[in-house]
């Protein structure tokens, strides 16, 4: 039965949202006046959608972290249980936002219709993306989709706490530096020249640390402003610029050269792919085709390109350790685990340790950095102050020390 979305007006004039089922537009109006409601609006949900818009993608289709996570597990549970796939959809359905109802009551019409889980989803690739859709139809090739959709929610459970984790790490840095910037400039063009205007009476040369605290006060007040309108130009600059593939390899490429920035974007993308190449093996997924998978997860083109190029090694009759070693952007640990892993046989628990093993060593680096950051910018706060302090006290002590 398919899904149709709706907009209507209530008893109490209020706009309602949702998504009903129903053979036609004409019955979900119907179920609409018979509880009362005006029907505004009725479309067929996402899929039908998108074909009467000509192939327009339908704007609610993706999901967040989070929903993804929780829909997985859900799915996993119900299917475990022996519920049948279409109902375990509508079950799930009831439980989201509007969009989601939508997108998931739409899966569930194809369903219907005769196609796979997986073939129902790559409708949607925004919501459900590749590796999500590679493992689900490798579960249900196998006949242990419940079992394949239970590792599944942990894979994805655990993509979105480290995600988390990253970036409830980042906060605080971040709105440290950008407080601690705004005081500065603050005392600088508000509180600095209402302060140094008691020296333009004296005769006597200030010292030059007063100088240059005047100096610097007034390039802020006269430039201030076309700076922050040129920061916001090249904000908007950047986009059409990152948007050409050379622009991007060559900021990539940067990221991989800078001593600090390049071993967190080289850890987090080792542990990205370790675990996504982990969770498409242990579900059956041929190796080539996890690799190619794997591939597209990596949020750094040079490495994505070193992945894709192991993948061809290795349909070749390469290794996947020494084609991954011959690029030096994984760790040498890592490459060790992978190779005793194809050696023993056992390359998915190997990739499951070695993901761990990357989470657990970039969680503690970028705990290092946090707690080393904020003493560091506390530090550099002060000297800036003291700085601020002693331009202005100096010439007050030199005007006691003439009067004395």
């Amino acid at each position: 039965m398919p899904a149709f979305e709706f907009v209507s007006v209530d008893v109490d004039g209020r706009k309602q949202k949702g998504v009903l089922e129903a053979d036609s537009a004409r019955q979900v109006r119907q179920q609409l006046r018979d509880k009362g409601w005006v029907p505004v609006s009725v479309e067929p949900a996402a899929s039908e959608h998108q074909k009467e818009k000509g192939g327009i993608s339908f704007s609610r289709g993706g999901m967040s972290a989070y929903e993804l996570a929780l829909i997985t597990r859900q799915l996993a549970t119900l299917i475990q249980a022996g519920i049948p796939i279409e109902e375990t959809l509508r079950a799930v359905s009831r439980q989201g936002r509007a969009g989601l109802q939508s997108l998931l009551l739409a899966v569930r019409a194809r369903i219907i219709e005769g196609y796979t889980l997986a073939q129902s989803m790559s409708e949607f690739p925004k919501a459900f993306p590749d590796l999500y859709r590679a493992t689900v139809a490798a579960g249900e090739k196998s006949g242990h989709l419940d079992l394949v959709l239970n590792q599944l929610a942990d894979y994805t459970e655990s993509r979105y706490d480290t995600q988390k984790k990253i970036q409830g790490a980042m906060i605080y840095p971040a709105i440290l530096t950008v407080m601690a910037t705004l005081i500065v400039v603050g005392m600088l063009v508000f509180v600095v020249p209402d302060i140094v205007k008691a020296f333009d009476t004296t005769r006597q040369e200030l010292p030059i640390l007063t100088r240059g605290l005047i100096a610097t006060s007034n390039l802020i007040k006269a430039t201030g402003p076309y700076v922050l309108v040129m920061l916001i130009a090249l904000g908007f600059m950047a986009r059409p610029w990152l948007r050409k593939e050379a622009n991007r390899y060559r900021l990539h490429a940067l990221q991989l050269r800078l001593p600090l920035m390049g071993r967190l974007v080289r850890g987090a993308n080792a542990a990205r792919f370790a675990s996504t190449l982990s969770i498409l093996s242990r579900s059956g997924v041929p190796l080539v085709d996890a690799l190619r998978i794997a591939a597209e997860v990596s949020s750094n083109l040079l490495i994505r390109d070193a992945i894709r190029d192991a993948a061809v090694k290795v349909t070749e009759g390469g290794s996947i350790n020494r084609a991954l070693e011959e690029s030096g952007y994984f760790p040498p640990m890592m490459m060790q685990m992978i190779a005793s892993g194809e050696r023993s046989g056992e390359l998915d628990a190997m990739l499951a340790r070695a993901a761990t093993m990357q989470e657990k060593e970039l969680g503690s680096l970028i705990s290092t950095l946090v707690g080393l950051f904020e003493p560091l910018m506390l530090l550099l706060m002060a000297f800036v102050v003291l700085l601020i302090v002693l331009a202005i006290m100096l010439p007050i002590i030199s005007m006691n020390n003439l009067v004395g």
